[in-house]
């Protein structure tokens, strides 16, 4: 179970969102109790299917409501207050009506007013909850920004990660994390990193000790957090052991919290300029992002010549 409280919520939107307290605890829960559930889904408009989500009710709710009626209104108003929905948010600069205000208080459900629209309120409380609220693992390996592109490095003790960092960080690229990431599923097929509170700035060489990349590197040496793009595994080749395929036919993936990523592996041998060949990965997927794949592009040139000259050696008189 993934849960915050109400409280810390709103001193987190409060001042965008210009949110004024009106009446109710702050102390009631917020939590993801399914997994099929995701946090977004615990914010909306006013809703009788879902009573038990934070409300929000703006121009077209209040419109609603008065032409159904005081008798109507209060009959639906208790199912709702029944669930006991964390908080009641009126957007759009609306009064609350008295009878709503009188329920908040009776329920003990926060309520709170603002000037500000439902749909950007929604928005704000729903990205907000789905980076408090989402579901979380911790990896080990490093995590760069690599010519804007989040690449987590990994693979076995000894392999040079962090070395491959430090050179990375030389040649104008970001840090997030060293040693272990945080990742959060932010939504269904986003990934974001980021590096726990307690090694923030600081990356381990082996030799070196522990170095403070803020201040050796300057500021713009770091990142918060980067969206995950791409994982590239260092790989120690064994005695005997054979390399891996020259051509890759299809995208090696690796799931983190249920999300594919595309991987690729590096083998580690003497000589190797891993930060060019990672930098080289980096802008494969960068254009593999926008629908050009090179290894594709070449079968299919391939492909064709094969089936040309298959063509003229079954029609000698054919044009070349």
């Amino acid at each position: 179970m993934r849960e915050t409280t109400l409280r810390a919520v709103i001193e987190a939107i409060a001042p965008e969102l210009h949110l004024h307290h009106l009446a109710g605890s702050l102390e009631r829960k917020l939590a993801v109790l399914d997994e099929r559930l995701w946090p977004a889904d615990l914010v909306g408009h006013l809703n009788l299917i879902h009573p038990g989500r934070v409300q929000i009710v703006g121009a077209a709710e209040m419109a609603w409501a008065r032409r159904l009626g005081q008798k109507r209104i209060a009959h639906h108003l208790s199912e709702i207050f029944a669930a006991k929905p964390p908080a009641l948010i009126v957007a759009d600069g609306c009064t609350p009506p008295p009878i709503l205000e009188a329920l908040c208080r009776a329920h003990d459900v926060a309520l709170f007013t603002t000037d500000r629209p439902s749909a950007e309120v929604i928005d704000r409380l729903r990205h907000h909850l789905s980076r408090v609220l989402a579901e979380r693992e911790m990896r080990h390996g490093v995590l760069m920004d690599v010519l804007g592109l989040g690449v987590f490095i990994t693979g076995d003790p000894g392999t040079g990660k962090s070395e491959l960092a430090l050179e990375l960080i030389s040649r104008g690229h970001g840090l997030v994390a060293d040693d272990m990431v945080e990742f959060a599923r932010i939504s269904p097929t986003v990934l974001e990193g980021r590096c726990p509170p307690l090694l923030q700035n600081y990356l381990e060489v082996r030799g070196l000790g522990l170095l403070d990349i803020r201040t050796i590197f300057g500021e713009t040496a770091l990142r918060r957090r980067m969206r995950l793009r791409l994982i590239v595994h260092l790989r120690r080749l064994l005695p005997g052991e054979p390399p891996p395929p020259r051509l890759e036919m299809e995208q090696v993936t690796e799931e983190i919290l249920g999300v594919p990523i595309p991987k690729a592996t590096l083998p580690v041998a003497a000589g190797r300029n891993l930060a060019v060949l990672l930098e080289a990965a980096v802008r494969a997927t960068i254009l593999r992002l926008r629908g050009i794949d090179s290894t594709r592009e070449f079968i299919d040139r391939h492909n064709a010549l094969l089936a040309q000259q298959s063509s003229t050696e079954a029609d000698p008189h054919a044009n070349p």
